[in-house]
């Protein structure tokens, strides 16, 4: 079971731990579309399905119905089920089929689960009881749920307040690649790419195994992406508009927050966003921010020495940011933009962003790098509010053993060359720090780059060189 996935070897093994358990299984899988979530289950259990159906997108409840029991018959081997009247007749109707069945373990399997929630269905009634009276009655159901809408997953199962309280037995949130992942998927599939080129594609698609399933053996880093997002069939340059759609009712005001976001690398307040969106300040929005934090498109956030309830929201999706900066408007009209924008001014804002996204995901990395990581430490980013212009920290680990670490980060093609200019304005910024701050904790410089740097006499203010390789270890 899982012979064929990369990188997945603990949730491989939590489902397998799952079928061959002695109780009843409720399980919720949940994370980012093109993830690999359905994948995930089928490889691992495929053969063990005694039922299995996939929710329709922007279907009414009676063609989920219909669907539903296409599938029931699919299972039975003959035509032995009609449409239900509703979901309660129609969960019965897989209860006869699952007691027909001999297998030892039952695997159910229920994919997109979210869109099958119509409005005003009684789906989710439906599934209550058919778990309370029935499935948990018995030691032998494996219900596996899963979908990309992972608000829907969170409020109703993770935190459902009613008859689904505290009945899930296992929750498993699918993260995209890391870039040590992404490497072992590119070398499982003989793509010949060293680190800096995999940072890039990361950089550009995230760790997300559907986009980099894409990527072509034999082609450049610069080629795939122009094939992917900037020719004529690109398979990517509709993605966007999809993803949303797919994941979000009214999804407009969803692509008009991100939007706003990413025009703003640290963030932005609520109240920047009301401003940027023209969305009012209320329910709406929270559910809005919400919503694409669950489905991890962004994160809240309070910056260094400020109050919870300053929480600034930033965009933390690859695809998204990359596809906002260069493909949305796409003036240019070149289908090899990729391969003739190199060393550009917009280019270079890009990655310089892109790359603290990357580190800031690879957080556990740079404190196993820095012998740090059984250390209770708080991560934010800081900006001066007093200094003109304001002095920014990219990254700051605030660690409880009275240390606090000051990253800078420097994406480059080459090693990085601290110059007279740059030394003077990192000696201002941990100055501006420390007043600001009035922190008692000796700060240490970290510099996180892709090659490291190039010693001079003005090295020597970088206590700690991290690169690249750094993100790869875990």
């Amino acid at each position: 079971m899982g012979k064929n996935i990369i990188g997945r070897e603990n949730e491989i093994k939590m489902l397998q731990d799952i079928y061959t358990s002695s109780v009843s299984e409720f399980v919720a899988i949940y994370g980012r579309r093109r993830v690999g979530k359905t994948f995930l289950v089928r490889e691992t259990l495929q053969d063990k399905f005694v039922f299995d159906v996939s929710g329709l997108a922007n279907a009414t409840t009676r063609d989920q119905i219909v669907n539903f029991t296409l599938s029931l018959n699919r299972h039975a081997g003959e035509q032995a089920f009609k449409p239900a009247q509703s979901w309660l007749y129609a969960f019965e109707q897989l209860i006869a089929l699952v007691e027909k069945s001999k297998a030892r373990r039952k695997v159910l399997f229920f994919d997109e689960i979210p869109w099958m929630d119509t409005h005003r269905s009684g789906f989710v009634t439906a599934l209550e009881h058919f778990w309370n009276s029935w499935a948990s009655a018995r030691k032998d159901i494996v219900l596996i749920v899963c979908g990309s809408a992972t608000s829907w997953i969170i409020n109703k199962l993770i935190n459902n307040h009613g008859g689904l309280h505290n009945r899930l037995t296992k929750t498993l949130y699918l993260k995209p690649f890391t870039l040590l992942q992404c490497e072992e998927y590119f070398s499982s599939r003989k793509i010949s790419f060293n680190r800096y080129q995999i940072a890039e594609c990361y950089m550009v698609m995230g760790g997300i195994p559907f986009y980099l399933s894409k990527i072509e053996r034999g082609a450049s880093v610069a080629q795939n992406i122009d094939q992917l997002f900037f020719s004529e069939d690109a398979d990517l340059k509709n993605e966007f508009h999809n993803l949303y759609a797919s994941l979000f009712k009214e999804s407009d005001e969803y692509v008009r927050v991100v939007e706003a976001l990413s025009a703003k690398a640290k963030g932005l307040l609520r109240d920047e966003i009301v401003k940027a969106t023209k969305i009012k300040s209320g329910g709406g929005l929270t559910k809005i921010l919400k919503n694409l934090e669950y489905c991890g498109f962004i994160r809240s956030y309070s910056a260094f020495g400020k109050k919870k309830r300053d929480v600034i929201y930033q965009l933390v999706d690859f695809y998204t940011l990359f596809y906002l900066k260069f493909v949305a408007e796409n003036k240019y009209n070149d289908a090899h933009f990729w391969t003739n924008s190199l060393d550009t001014p917009l280019r270079n804002a890009w990655a310089g962003y892109a790359f603290e996204m990357l580190a800031l995901l690879h957080i556990d990395e740079i404190k196993q790098a820095m012998s740090i990581a059984g250390i209770q430490s708080g991560v934010a980013a800081w900006r001066s509010e007093k200094s003109s212009p304001a002095a920014q920290i990219d990254l700051v680990i605030d660690r409880k053993d009275g240390v606090t670490n000051l990253i800078e980060m420097k994406f480059s093609t080459d090693k990085y060359v601290i110059t007279k200019g740059y030394e003077e304005n990192l000696r201002n910024k941990i100055s501006v720090f420390k007043y600001e701050t009035e922190t008692k904790n000796a700060i240490h410089l970290v510099l996180l780059t892709t090659y490291g740097v190039v010693q001079n006499k003005y090295s020597g203010i970088v206590q700690k060189q991290l690169t690249l390789d750094t993100l790869f270890t875990i």
